[in-house]
């Protein structure tokens, strides 16, 4: 059984399926590299006496525009409260309020507080924290520090990952692998993930005949630092969930009350007043003094950057934030090729439909990644697999495609523009699985000619559902 990623989805999938052996693949230490630890908000769960499972379904319903699988959420949401306990029995330490009730923000199109957070604004870390040292005292989890690079199939079943470590190629046979290797964002010019988040495990899913689903649906997150550099630092929802708004240079609120719209909303309002010409800002000088012990990351990253939130406007920008497509996969995880499993950001459930609710990604990958580790340990092994030798594929080159990526699956596009770049992914295709993976999303963008959540077509404006 072989795990591919060591972010949230990863380590959940591997605790769940102890004791059966599980080698989880890796380039790094456990959980370098992954988005999970940059994760700030917090996690989405109904625990709250005001609220219900009810009501967070139909949140994120409402924010999926229609496009949603109404099972999967129910499914997932469902499973929230349980969750809770199970990361808090893993020795997670989530905020408390004064009376040690666990404490509950509130974000974007979530009608009540529901979000648990960690640290103030490291949720993601602290939760990744106690997955590794459970990780590190589980025996029966080994990890292999090298990087996927091809997976076997044969006859629709999964056969074994070709994986290279210190240059050296690895053949390694199995008949249950799961993709736990994160999102897209390190395709764009702008990004809050890390810059090596480039969907490879899409690639390696297509490659292997998997089936991908909604691949044209990218959530840009409405407000990252906009400062120079390979990514754009988050500045979490929770923020504006405590009383920020968005200015621009004359001070100007332009969202008019509407700062909590959902992500889509927002990213499209930021980006056409940035477009207009000015310049734009989330203001969150009335939070004060508090801001520092609420936000403690977000504080030392506007210090890096020479800004003090309690007494300046904070420059932002809408980036690539994350990817509501991927494998197409069952309840349990489960892809269109036998033993060949997803969770996470990877995967592609049906709980986010065409725009993610904020913070059910931490939900998701911690509840999936678990059922999908549950479901591969009831697979009896199998005997391996011959793997024929094959060189590996070149690696992933994402820089030739940034700019035109950022500006053609942008948060708005047009036939125009995906048409030029549909034409230019695919001169590069056969020697570049980044540019293979760009072909395919522009492609799915191409397709769907309406504007729907996320995808927003400037040549068909009026959306099919809108999400508000």
């Amino acid at each position: 059984m072989i795990i591919i990623g060591g972010g949230i989805a990863g380590l959940m999938a591997a605790l769940a399926a102890a004791p059966a052996p599980v080698l989880l693949l890796n380039p790094s230490g456990l959980g370098e590299g992954a988005a999970s630890a940059w994760s700030q908000g917090g996690l989405a769960a109904a625990i709250g006496a005001d609220d219900s499972v009810d009501l967070h379904i139909a949140d994120t319903l409402k924010a999926g525009a229609g496009l949603c699988d109404e099972t999967a959420v129910a499914q997932i949401i469902q499973a929230g409260p349980k969750l809770i306990e199970t990361l808090l029995a893993y020795g997670v330490r989530f905020d408390r309020d004064a009376a040690q009730n666990l404490a509950r923000g509130l974000e974007a199109a979530h009608v009540r507080a529901r979000i648990l957070h960690a640290n103030g604004d490291q949720t993601g870390a602290e939760i990744m924290r106690a997955l590794i040292a459970a990780a590190h005292a589980t025996p029966s989890i080994t990890l292999l520090r090298a990087t996927a690079r091809h997976i076997f199939a044969e006859d629709g079943h999964v056969t074994g990952v070709l994986a290279s470590a210190a240059g050296e190629p690895l053949r390694l046979p199995a008949n249950r692998v799961l993709l736990a290797t994160g999102g897209i964002g390190g395709l764009f010019r702008y990004t809050t993930n890390p810059p090596s988040a480039l969907g490879q495990g899409l690639i390696l899913a297509a490659n292997a005949g998997a089936r991908l689903k909604h691949l044209e649906f990218i959530q840009f997150h409405p407000t990252a630092l906009d400062i120079p550099g390979p990514f754009q630092p988050l500045i979490s929802e929770a923020v504006r969930g405590e009383g920020a708004i968005l200015t621009d240079e004359t001070g100007d609120a332009f969202m008019r009350g509407a700062d909590l719209a959902p992500r889509d909303v927002v990213a499209r309002a930021v980006f056409a007043h940035q477009s207009a010409g000015h310049a734009v800002f989330l203001d969150a000088r009335q939070i004060g003094a508090r801001f520092p012990t609420r936000f403690p990351a977000i504080s030392a990253i506007c210090a890096q950057a020479g800004i003090d939130p309690q007494t300046q406007p904070i420059p932002i920008r809408p980036a690539a934030h994350y990817h509501m497509g991927g494998v197409a996969v069952d309840a349990h995880g489960q892809s269109n090729i036998a033993g060949l499993f997803a969770a996470g950001e990877v995967a592609c459930t049906g709980l986010h439909g065409a725009n993610r609710l904020a913070s059910n990604s931490l939900l998701e990958a911690a509840i999936c990644g678990a059922q999908a580790g549950r479901a591969m340990a009831q697979i009896a092994p199998a005997p391996p697999a011959h793997l024929p030798a094959i060189a590996p594929p070149p690696a992933p080159d994402a820089e030739p495609l940034r700019d035109l990526m950022s500006t053609s699956l942008g948060v708005l596009r047009d036939a125009d523009g995906l048409t030029r770049a549909i034409a230019q992914f695919a001169l590069l295709a056969d020697q570049n699985s980044a540019a293979q993976l760009a072909l395919l999303i522009a492609k799915a963008a191409l397709a769907r000619q309406h504007s729907i959540g996320a995808h927003t077509r400037a040549d068909a404006p009026s959306p099919l559902h809108q999400a508000a």
